[in-house]
């Protein structure tokens, strides 16, 4: 069974990557290249945008060659641009008026891989995501044109940020949204996900859905685990996740991903049973 496979892709931020670490583990990155050497095309499904992926692997750029990026909106093929989607502006700039009004709450949108804050406050990114806090810019509007990422982020617990997005649903249809982490809420075209740019990947590379192994943790890649047969969710998954995944392995911390892709990369195939722990 490990030598159908054909595609592995695993989310970043708490399955490969434990969270408050910035880069991931040599073990992960060697796991990958065995993977490429096999002639399986691995790399990263995240919802960060596609030049914020590459540090994460500690620079190494051919970790991420072949990558989901911004949840499914980018697709990259051994570092060719294969799809892009946008969040179109006049629903971005609605969501700015409605977050305007949430306190706690503001918007982020990204140009050129910078993120610019448009709603909000530096204090209340920070307790959401720290790593766009230190980056981010202040933005008097939302930018002129359709984005390419768009994220809402609240001072506030896993049931705050479930309110917040189901509140946007309803006054903002336009997209979709998704909850990766407390405190902070993606957004996609509707219908979008990472499981759509899947099905981009196995067109490119002609393979079938049965081919491809995904591995994740959070409420963004539930589509995405729901989607591929051969799915994993990590100990400590949300619900959601665990729920949506075939497989369970170990956790992020003690690098299970890692020990999995290694075994497929040598045609072992790692999953016993639908609750299987490494």
């Amino acid at each position: 069974m490990a030598d159908d496979i054909r595609l592995i892709l695993s989310d970043i931020d708490g399955t490969i990557l434990p969270y408050g670490s910035k880069v991931v583990s040599a073990r992960t990155c060697a796991a990958f290249h065995a993977a490429q050497k096999a002639g399986i095309h691995v790399g990263p499904a995240s919802g960060r945008g596609f030049s914020h992926i590459p540090a994460s692997f500690g620079g190494d750029a051919s970790c991420s060659a072949t990558c989901l990026a911004t949840n499914g909106m980018e697709v990259y093929l051994d570092g060719a641009l294969l799809c892009r989607k946008l969040i179109p502006r006049e629903a971005t700039v609605r969501m700015a008026e409605f977050l305007r009004q949430e306190p706690g709450a503001g918007l982020l949108c990204f140009e050129n891989g910078i993120p610019l804050m448009v709603e909000g406050t530096v204090d209340d990114l920070e307790q959401a995501f720290p790593i766009y806090a230190s980056q981010c810019r202040h933005a008097d509007a939302v930018p002129d044109h359709d984005l390419d990422k768009v994220n809402i982020f609240i001072a506030g617990d896993l049931d705050a940020t479930r309110r917040l997005m189901e509140r946007l649903a309803h006054e903002i249809g336009e997209v979709d949204y998704n909850l990766p982490v407390a405190g902070f809420i993606n957004t996609t075209p509707p219908g979008w996900s990472k499981a759509s740019g899947i099905d981009v990947l196995c067109e490119a590379l002609g393979i079938t859905i049965e081919q491809v192994v995904v591995f994740g943790d959070a409420g963004n890649d539930v589509e995405m685990l729901e989607h591929v047969p051969n799915s994993v969710a990590v100990a400590g998954a949300s619900a959601e996740a665990a729920a949506a995944a075939r497989w369970h392995i170990g956790r992020c911390e003690d690098e299970a991903v890692a020990a999995a892709i290694e075994d497929l990369a040598a045609g072992v195939w790692p999953f016993v049973d639908p609750m299987c722990e490494r």
